[in-house]
């Protein structure tokens, strides 16, 4: 083992409790008080069995991405990081939890500075250094990564909420968009409304544009689309919402959207759809 891999295993061993105590202190004082304090003694214990483990082993701190020495200790730092971006806390704080822990092993190796000799000092203090900052490295990226994934999922989420697919009538289905349409949402859109068509054998399906601000070229080739696989599987569709300025949109774009039903609310659209199924509601007298 490494001299200094040595004097630093000895160290956690000897000064655990020190540098426990010196890192909860350091890392309040380096997050300003935003640090998480939940399960807070269980983390950097099991942070420290990662890193006697990686030492104990002769890891290197250049090997720290890859090296079997520090599998450990990158799953311990992988699921904290996971878990506290889960939680809210933000990658500064998260990382300084990490690179708190250089202040306590440094104060440790200074009250053991007459063993070994300075050459001894000097390396052990580098590879305290160069490992703790591998290890707040890794935590940021593995964060990033987490939070990436917890918004990918968000917005995937808000889609599915933002595009429901409404039985009106029976036959009859609704969407209505809200917001913009883009290349993703527009895909949801269609697949989610195919979708309903074939569960309920639904014969028409109205798409209502009443909360969509603009239509360009983009939006309109969506619909489009939209409109054609919708005639595919057998089905008739209505678009609603068609205002003023998207009428006069539409006219200077150039899109033709002749064959296609248009209406300019939701409830023409209804109307218009429930004569194509052979409804009709009238008012009782009373």
């Amino acid at each position: 083992m490494r001299p200094e891999n040595q004097r630093l295993a000895d160290l956690l061993r000897n000064e655990q409790d020190n540098v426990l105590r010196g890192w909860a202190a350091e890392y309040q004082n380096a997050a300003d008080g935003r640090g998480l304090t939940q399960n807070l003694a269980g983390d950097q214990q099991a942070i420290l069995r990662g890193f006697e483990h990686g030492l104990q082993a002769d890891g290197a701190a250049t090997g720290f991405s890859t090296s079997p020495a520090w599998s450990a200790l990158r799953d311990t730092l992988a699921q904290l990081s996971s878990a506290r971006a889960a939680q809210g806390e933000t990658a500064d704080v998260t990382s300084a939890f990490v690179l708190s822990l250089k202040r306590p092993i440094f104060d440790a190796l200074q009250r053991q500075a007459a063993a070994g000799g300075l050459d001894s000092q000097i390396h052990a203090i580098w590879a305290t250094s160069a490992l703790v900052d591998r290890m707040a490295q890794w935590t940021v990226s593995t964060y990033t990564r987490t939070r990436e994934d917890i918004i990918t999922r968000q917005q995937h989420e808000l889609l599915e909420l933002s595009t429901p697919v409404i039985k009106l009538w029976e036959g009859v289905l609704a969407v209505p968009v809200i917001g913009t349409l883009d290349s993703s949402r527009a895909q949801m859109v269609l697949e989610t409304l195919l979708d309903r068509l074939v569960e309920t054998s639904s014969e028409l399906a109205i798409i209502d544009i009443t909360g969509v601000p603009t239509v360009d070229t983009l939006v309109a080739q969506h619909l489009m689309k939209t409109v054609t696989a919708i005639r595919l599987m057998g089905a008739e569709c209505i678009i609603s919402g068609i205002r003023p300025q998207i009428a006069q949109t539409i006219v200077h774009l150039g899109i033709d959207l002749q064959g296609i039903i248009t209406k300019a609310s939701l409830a023409d659209a209804l109307g218009a759809a429930m004569r194509m199924t052979g409804h009709t509601v009238v008012r009782n007298a009373s």
